[in-house]
């Protein structure tokens, strides 16, 4: 089994030739600053880490009117080509190469893994549009780019599980980012940065690997604050009444109280598998 260090050699090596046209894509002016890059490992390797993933059984459901979708941090109770992986993506020549294709400075990877880990959706599952949340579970740094890592072969446009990037809100179009096997999306997360997944409409299971980083500097050079925020899609009426109102009621509560709670969605190093 590779280890982290071997994998993120992989990753190094895909990403150094084609940073720059990576960085052009990112930084497209009038869009959420995002790129997608296929064939990030040898497909040997990302298949190996797709059929190590665990039944979703064995993952947490968060089902709602935001969500339905099975995740996973405790990243000691699974195979370990799985931890590897998360972690790889951690590894100090990745976040460099990031922060060259993005431009932003000061970029932290998150050893926590505060709501990242491995995710699986299945048939019916969808994520609405949403901002994830501001800061780390310290309120100490903002969350400031997502990583997400495909992983399921085969996996066509038609199935959905698309990533949905909302460049004008979540009132305009969305704009699809395939969950294509082996491919990788970088995306800016930032109080605009409206995005979802669309339904899976396929009996198959969407995989896939994510990654936070954050920065203690604002993406938008000024200070903000919220929660995770989810909308109504276009024609969602009343649950767009009700996701607004919530995100209020969540953002004031977080606000009084501080780091008094955070999402248990955490890897806990203390915790045995």
């Amino acid at each position: 089994m590779p280890v982290r260090t071997e994998i993120a050699d992989l990753i190094a090596a895909r990403l150094e030739p084609v940073v720059d046209d990576l960085a052009r894509a990112f930084q497209t002016p009038g869009k959420i600053p995002s790129c997608q890059i296929d064939d990030l490992l040898p497909p040997e390797l990302a298949r190996e880490i797709h059929d190590r993933f665990p039944q979703s059984d064995r993952m947490m459901l968060k089902k709602s009117i935001k969500e339905n979708k099975h995740v996973a941090a405790q990243m000691n109770s699974y195979d370990p080509l799985l931890e590897e992986i998360v972690y790889a993506f951690q590894d100090p020549r990745i976040v460099a190469l990031i922060a060259r294709l993005t431009g932003l400075e000061g970029l932290d990877p998150d050893v926590d893994l505060y709501a990242g880990g491995i995710s699986a959706m299945s048939k019916g599952a969808y994520l609405r549009p949403h901002l994830d949340n501001s800061h780390d579970r310290k309120r100490q740094r903002y969350r400031v780019l997502n990583l997400l890592y495909y992983v399921t072969p085969d996996w066509r446009e038609e199935f959905g599980g698309s990533l949905q990037l909302w460049d004008e809100g979540p009132r305009g179009p969305a704009r699809t980012f395939p969950s294509r096997f082996n491919s990788l999306v970088i995306m800016v997360t930032n109080k605009a940065s409206w995005h979802s997944v669309n339904e899976v409409r396929h009996d198959g299971r969407r995989c896939c690997v994510s990654n936070y980083y954050f920065s203690r500097q604002s993406p938008d050079a000024e200070e903000y604050f919220h929660a995770t925020s989810f909308r109504g899609e276009p024609g969602q009426v009343p649950a767009d009444l009700v996701m607004r109102a919530d995100n209020a009621l969540r953002t004031a509560a977080l606000r009084i109280l501080g780091d008094k709670w955070t999402n248990p969605h955490v890897y806990d190093r203390g915790r045995e598998g």
